[in-house]
């Protein structure tokens, strides 16, 4: 059975971090590429970060660059996303994406909120 657990998100303030990590089973996760998507209350789902399988590559949406880090580890099965510098912008809720040329998966989401 496919799963993606993803945990680490909460309450942050304003210019503070947070780690999310997604730990994938029931498929071979180093042949799969790995993103980070987020959702805001009446927005559209959109891309963060992307990852390829190896982890050689990494792509980031514009307004993340700098601020976030995509990352993962092959080994433990789980993929991560450091967030620093938060923004009231940042808060949604984040969903770990798993993807090949054959299929694709999607964790729950856990909710980031930005707040002072």
């Amino acid at each position: 059975q496919v799963q993606l657990v993803e945990s680490g998100g909460g309450l942050v303030q304003p210019g503070g971090s947070l780690r999310l990590s997604c730990a994938a089973s029931g498929f071979t996760f180093s042949s799969y590429a790995m993103s980070w998507y987020r959702q805001a209350p009446g927005k559209e789902r959109e891309l963060v970060a992307v990852i390829s399988s190896t982890g050689r590559t990494t792509t980031y949406a514009d307004s993340v660059k700098g601020r976030f880090t995509i990352s993962r580890d092959n080994a433990k099965n789980t993929v991560y996303l450091q967030m620093n510098s938060l923004k009231p912008e940042d808060t949604a809720v984040y969903y770990c994406n798993a993807k090949s040329s054959w299929s694709s998966y999607w964790g729950q989401g856990t909710q980031v909120t930005v707040s002072s």
